[in-house]
This record gives structure tokens, C-alpha cells and sequence, in this order.
């Protein structure tokens, strides 16, 4: 197992976001930290940014540096897959560098999954809506398995659609929330795998969605989804979430 975290200096509502300042230290290096103490051989920051390059090498993080071409984090954990020279048996787990509050459990829990089902291309994570709120919030990614735990289809949209129980747009009971599941952007896969999924151009229902994982679904390769052990907070996308989450991460007193 290793852990390869995607890091962009370019962030539209919080620029240069993997080295802003959380309880005295970078972003960054809270996310480097808990991968550090997850069960991964080998922790690589990917970035195509100086800045951050050096924050890292700062706090003794190995840094691979990469294209400033890619279009997404995975095509960026591709040049590093060949960089660094894995086999393409290892297990790499995609951590994004917006997480610095995701239980370490996690990272492990996805890359035994990918282990222990050798049918599964990608493995990631899922946990039950907990506000109803969410169910209608397009933030939220919505995921429909199988009966053996495989993702038919993931969407910003309610699916399924309880046509008897939600009018779009309705308040829903907590109850009936709790009967969907959200995504936990947390991956693991086999570097073969991310080799081949590079070369595909870009699914329609990919680009309808915005959701990268729909490239794997549409070339008809399967995705397994486990309850997360653990229930992650949420990662830092806007300044309020920076605010809430300099406060989780506050030493006390």
C-alpha cells in the first residue's frame, strides 16, 4: 500500500489551500501526517508547484514532482505510478490534500478492500446521509451498490428515487435520508489499473455529472463501496471550512 497525495497550489475559493495554516502548521502537512501513521509502505506528495514543493520538503515529506498538464489528481498519480517505478500490483490509496481530518482507519479500510476483492478495479467508501438536507444538495454525491456491494451508479441527483416517498425539493424525514448513501472521496486501486483508466478520454456521463469515477463505470469496470468504518468530517473547500476545521484541530486548553 501506498499513499500518493494530489496537492495544487490553484484553488478558486482558497488559493494556495494545501499550505494554509491550521493550528501552526500547513494544511498539507496534517494530511502527510495521518497518511504517515496509516499502514502505507511509502506517503509521496504529487504536485507541478515550487511552493509547495519546498513546504514539503520542509516537514520531511517525499515529493514527486509532476506535469503541470494533468487535468485531474488521478492523472497526476499516474506519472508518479511511473516515476517512482511500482509494480503494477501495488495498492495505491488517492488521499486529496483537502483532508486533514480523515480518520487513519479509512486509508486503511479502503486499501484492504481493494485487497480482499480481486474483481473490484477501484475501491472506496460510502456512509448512510445523516441530515436531510443532504439528500437534495448536489455537493453531496449520491451512490446506488449491488447486492454484493458494487457501485451501479453514482450521481449529484436523490437516487434512488423513492417516487412514493420525496417530492424533489421537499424536506424529507431523517429517517428516509438515512436510507441513501453519500460518497466518501477516498480511493484505493492497483497502479495497472490507473495506467489503462489515464488513457480513456473523458465518459459523457462524466463530464454531465462532474464526477471522475464515472469514467471507470462507463468502460464497464467495477467500483466496490464499503461502509466507512468511521464517519470523516467534512474537508476544506470554502473559508468557513477552514475556520471549522483549524477549530477540531486546535490543541485544547
Amino acid at each position: 500500500m501506498r499513499v500518493v497525495i494530489p496537492a495544487r497550489y490553484a484553488s478558486t475559493r482558497l488559493p494556495g489551500k494545501p499550505l494554509l495554516e491550521l493550528a501552526g502548521k500547513p494544511m498539507l502537512q496534517h494530511v502527510h501526517e495521518l497518511a504517515c501513521r496509516s499502514q502505507a509502505q511509502e506517503v509521496v506528495i504529487a504536485t507541478d508547484d515550487e511552493r509547495i514543493a519546498r513546504a514539503a520538503d520542509g516537514f520531511g515529506a517525499r515529493v514527486c514532482m509532476t506535469s503541470a498538464g494533468h487535468a485531474s489528481g488521478t492523472a497526476r498519480i499516474a506519472e508518479v505510478i511511473d516515476v517512482m517505478g511500482w509494480s503494477d500490483d501495488e495498492i495505491i490509496v488517492n488521499l486529496q490534500g483537502d483532508e486533514p481530518l480523515m480518520p487513519v482507519s479509512l486509508l486503511n479500510q479502503v486499501a484492504q478492500d481493494m485487497e480482499h476483492h480481486q474483481y473490484a478495479d477501484t475501491a472506496t467508501l460510502a456512509a448512510h446521509l445523516e441530515h436531510s438536507e443532504q439528500l437534495f444538495d448536489p455537493n453531496v454525491v449520491k451512490v446506488v451498490l449491488d447486492r454484493k456491494g458494487y457501485a451501479l451508479y453514482f450521481s449529484r441527483a436523490p437516487i434512488p428515487w423513492k417516487r412514493d416517498q420525496i417530492t424533489w425539493g421537499q424536506k424529507v424525514t431523517a429517517e428516509t435520508a438515512r436510507g441513501y448513501l453519500r460518497h466518501i472521496g477516498l480511493y484505493a486501486y492497483r497502479a495497472s489499473f490507473i495506467r489503462e483508466y489515464v488513457t480513456w478520454p473523458e465518459a459523457p456521463i462524466e463530464t454531465q455529472e462532474s464526477l471522475e469515477q464515472l469514467r471507470t463505470l462507463w468502460h464497464g469496470k467495477r467500483i466496490h463501496v464499503s461502509l466507512a468504518a468511521e464517519i470523516p468530517p467534512a474537508g476544506v473547500d470554502t473559508p468557513e471550512d477552514l475556520v471549522r476545521t483549524a477549530s477540531l484541530l486546535a490543541p485544547p486548553g
